[in-house]
């Protein structure tokens, strides 16, 4: 019998990456089987960015253990905050009207970002892990940002008088993975803060990044975020062997 590798030289390669690779020809196109995989993808990929999160479903749930607070951004609907980045950014003025400021270490918000998909995957799972790493530590209410973008923590962060924010969100998809959730950390969040002053974790999905080694990322970065008093460019990983632990049981 024939070894596939010897048939298929791209076989091995495979293995170990979701690259559409060595795809092969049927005369001057591609074999049907990979049209159909790439439609399927980019069909995927769409669904995901114009997917909605179900989030009175997760405010329910999430609810059950940690308060929650759900807050709109200034895109009224998908379409203007696909065609306008810059309303996602900001807080709706009347969702902020039920927002207390308090004296809290860290926030979680999850907003939807570019992918629907990953924040119903992935999102409550991180959180869950990362909040039994972080008893010591005062959590406010976890945010619920519907139609948001990253630097909409930044406003929900400073309502609050959080220390530091963490904006769990759908990344934009890609032809072979469509549900990758990401984390951006922001220490002293408020409104006009550069993405040079924050901290990703990326690529959290099955074949990626676990939802434990990501909890135990994010509340890594978060205590050091805490105490050194910066996030960003000046704030390298650099966890080696070690864990955010304690965890709780």
């Amino acid at each position: 019998m024939n070894n596939p590798i010897d048939i298929d030289p791209f076989a091995r390669f495979r293995t170990v990456t979701r690259a559409r690779i060595g795809l092969g020809r049927a005369g001057d196109s591609l074999p049907i089987r990979a049209v159909l995989d790439f439609q399927l993808a980019h069909a995927r990929a769409r669904d995901a960015v114009h997917g909605h999160v179900d989030f009175a479903a997760m405010a329910a749930r999430i609810g059950e253990t940690s308060p929650v607070i759900r807050l709109k951004s200034r895109a009224t609907d998908r379409s203007i905050y696909l065609a306008r980045p810059d309303l996602g950014r900001r807080v709706d003025p009347l969702s902020l009207t039920q927002v207390e400021k308090g004296d809290w270490d860290v926030v979680f918000v999850i907003a939807d970002g570019l992918s629907a998909a990953a924040v119903e995957a992935h999102a409550e799972i991180v959180l869950a892990a990362c909040l039994r790493r972080l008893g010591d530590l005062r959590v406010a209410p976890v945010v619920l940002g519907e139609q948001a973008r990253v630097a909409f923590g930044d406003e929900a962060g400073e309502a609050l008088g959080a220390r530091i924010v963490v904006v769990l969100i759908g990344e934009r998809p890609g032809l072979s993975v469509p549900d990758s959730l990401g984390a951006y950390l922001t220490f002293g969040p408020k409104v006009g803060r550069r993405d040079s002053e924050r901290n990703c974790i990326s690529n959290i999905h099955a074949d990626g990044l676990s939802h434990e080694t990501a909890a135990d990322k994010i509340t890594w970065l978060i205590r050091e975020a805490l105490r050194l008093g910066l996030t960003g460019v000046d704030l390298k990983e650099d966890m080696g062997g070690a864990t955010a632990l304690p965890v709780a049981p």
